[in-house]
């Protein structure tokens, strides 16, 4: 019998009360039914991957084509899902809770809103302004939906962390029940960003080998997710039969 959309809910956010789960990131049908099967507690959408897999680079899917892609990851694992919703796909924090209420309706677990238009940073009281309209527009949907304030400095080539640490503490007092911010990798850094958000949970993104999960736990992260990382593995794994099939006529061993 399929879990209802309350009970997914509700065990997303127990989830992060204590402890650290791992989020991993499928990016259609197949992938997410695999990730359930091995026992993951929950998963998380990339926007990444699921461009990837329309053939286009990451940033090139409009808002209604994710849409259909939640509703779609929504109906083929009973697990929660938490929605890579990139920047909102607005820049006035109005539209962007509209665009909110709809990813709700997908019946998502969660979701992240980013703080950066194309390579550069929202100004602060905007971005703080699109978190506190995504918090009220859940408010109002009545759904226990949990809002991630993302902050995407590190990504962009801005490693302040003092800069980074109080957009996060912004974003937690406008509403944001978990914070993140991809590209940190040093683990000290995180530390600190964890000891600045408590005691809200902190997601990290697994950016290599360098980094572990036990490690991550250890300093108090809640939640670790590997973005387009599984998504770039898939499709490196067929890069490469690609190329042994083009260059010595063959393919992979099966088994």
């Amino acid at each position: 019998m399929p879990t209802d959309i309350a009970t997914k809910r509700a065990a997303f956010r127990a989830l992060h009360q204590e402890g650290c789960f791992v989020l991993p990131n499928p990016w259609d049908t197949g992938s997410a039914r695999r990730l359930a099967a091995r026992g993951f507690k929950a998963l998380a959408s990339t926007s990444a991957g699921f461009a990837w897999s329309l053939g286009r680079d990451d940033g090139q899917v409009t808002r209604d084509e994710l849409l259909d892609h939640l509703w779609m990851l929504n109906a083929a694992t009973d697990l929660p899902v938490n929605a890579d919703f990139e920047a909102g796909f607005a820049d006035d924090p109005e539209q962007v809770a509209a665009n909110v209420r709809l990813a709700v309706e997908t019946g998502i677990a969660g979701l992240s809103i980013e703080d950066r238009t194309g390579t550069e940073l929202y100004p602060m009281p905007i971005a703080v302004e699109r978190i506190r309209a995504s918090h009220a527009a859940i408010a109002d949907e009545r759904a226990d939906v949990m809002l991630i304030g993302r902050s995407e400095g590190f990504l962009i080539g801005n490693y302040d962390l003092s800069a980074t640490i109080k957009r996060l503490v912004a974003y937690a007092e406008a509403g944001a029940d978990c914070l993140y911010a991809p590209g940190v990798i040093d683990l000290a850094a995180i530390t600190e960003i964890v000891a600045a958000a408590a005691p809200k949970p902190v997601n990290v993104l697994l950016m290599g080998p360098q980094m572990r999960v036990a490690d991550l736990a250890a300093v108090g992260v809640r939640r670790v997710s590997v973005g387009g990382g599984l998504a770039y593995a898939a499709w490196d794994g067929f890069d490469r039969a690609v190329d042994l099939l083009m260059h010595e006529g063959t393919v992979p061993a099966r088994f």
